[in-house]
């Protein structure tokens, strides 16, 4: 009876505020879909944000505010809800509103994925009640690859990432199309601040570089404490930190799991090697990291091969660990890496290059690698530039690839070397270019 009141309060005050203020995204959600709706995604990415962008698209259609249901269960005094109790949702909108069938009803479930056997409700409401069903979740496990087999075949989802660098410049006001020098000079400062500051939303509209620090620590240690420690009873809290900030300062390097627990171990911390594994695959999970493996035509070896993490948001890394090194070109790989995990599709997949040589990112469609891209802030120094280039070159002759693409800050050419033509573009060229 008492979460019945509560969801009664909940639902009512969500109405109350309709419709939502928020600022478009690239990605735009169906307002009449055929199958559940889900946004997983990092948290503060904006998947709530994007389903009230849906819930204004509703209003504007002529949907009244009545017909919304929607409930946040990322909240205090929901904490160890049952699936049981989930039906009370259900009940505080009848008694509200016993005039609307809730075949009618648009219902909008945030982090739901917080409460055990959530997706037998869903399912169960989606068939028996209502068609109309948009769920939200800080977990990879809502992705349509990943969901519980109850689910698979009923959903379709919209993964929420941080901005995107075209959003970015929409959230900041910036034209990415302007050719007048006013212009592109805030964008050559938008690039900067996209790049050491990431793009989290509430991040990108501070106006204060201490507030920025605070809100990027804050969403970290909720990933920590919520989405690791608290989901899956982890104890050692210090040594997952520790685990996690490792992790993060080997960005763009391969990061060998082995190596960290030896480093612990010899510290006095005591973990084991299965405890690092789960912690990477949880952090995964989260979306506190992406990973890419080494490429292979065997899939033993690829599954065998060290990892690369990237952190799923560059501002994030520099504001949890602090670093005193100017580490620009590994952030830049970073901006890159998260991108090509963004347009990635069912057909795509992402690996590293490394035999003797290496190079950053190959980019497979189906069978197929359909492009190599190396990252580095610049080509003027004459070792980098035949570091970047022989890279290329060696895994453009294994993997027989001939589109190829070294992402700089700023510098353009072409090069043409031992038959292979190599396209040197600025990072702002190549995250604005239509794919």
């Amino acid at each position: 009876m008492v979460r019945k009141e509560l969801f009664k309060s909940l639902i009512a005050l969500s109405q109350a505020e309709l419709p939502f203020e928020r600022i478009e995204r690239e990605i735009e959600l169906p307002v009449q879909p055929e199958l559940i709706i889900t946004v997983p995604g990092v948290r503060r990415a904006g998947k709530s944000s994007l389903l009230m962008l849906a819930v204004n698209k509703l209003l504007t259609s002529g949907i009244k505010r009545e017909r919304i249901l929607w409930v946040n269960f990322d909240d205090e005094r929901l904490d160890g809800m049952s699936t049981e109790e989930l039906d009370e949702v259900l009940q505080a909108y009848r008694e509200m509103y016993p005039e609307i069938e809730l075949k009618d009803v648009y219902m909008f479930f945030d982090e739901i994925q917080n409460i055990d056997g959530w997706d037998l409700f869903v399912l169960r409401v989606f068939k028996s009640y209502c068609q109309h069903i948009y769920v939200t979740g800080s977990n990879a496990k809502l992705l349509s690859s990943e969901i519980s087999t109850a689910l698979r075949g009923w959903t379709l989802d919209y993964e929420m990432l941080p901005l995107s660098y075209q959003e970015f410049c929409r959230f900041k006001g910036i034209d990415v199309l302007s050719y007048l020098e006013s212009d592109k000079a805030k964008r050559y400062a938008a690039m900067e601040e996209y790049i050491h500051g990431g793009g989290f939303p509430k991040v990108v509209l501070a106006s204060e570089k201490s507030m920025k620090l605070r809100l990027l620590q804050g969403y970290f240690n909720t990933m920590l404490f919520r989405d690791l420690a608290e989901r899956h009873e982890i104890k050692n809290i210090e040594a997952l930190r520790y685990f996690l900030k490792r992790v993060m300062h080997n960005l763009t390097k391969t990061t060998s799991i082995n190596a960290i627990v030896n480093d612990m171990r010899s510290n006095g911390v005591s973990v084991s090697k299965d405890d690092l594994y789960n912690w990477a695959d949880w952090a995964v999970e989260a979306y506190l990291f992406v990973r890419y493996p080494k490429y292979s035509r065997s899939l033993v070896k690829e599954n065998q091969s060290l990892r690369k993490y990237y952190v799923i948001d560059t501002g994030m890394r520099q504001a949890v660990l602090m670093p005193q090194s100017e580490d620009k070109g590994k952030l830049l790989e970073n901006i890159v890496a998260l991108e090509l995990f963004r347009r990635r599709g069912a057909d795509r997949k992402m690996f590293y290059w490394q035999d003797g040589r290496e190079c950053d990112f190959v980019v497979q469609r189906e069978e197929h690698v359909e492009e190599l891209i190396q990252v580095t802030w610049d080509i003027e120094d004459e070792d980098t530039r035949k570091r970047e280039i022989d890279g290329i070159k060696e895994a453009a002759k294994g993997t027989k690839c001939d589109k190829l693409t070294i992402v700089t800050r700023e510098q353009k050419e072409t090069i043409e070397e031992d038959g292979f033509n190599i396209e040197v573009v600025g990072i702002e060229e190549w995250l604005t270019r239509e794919e």
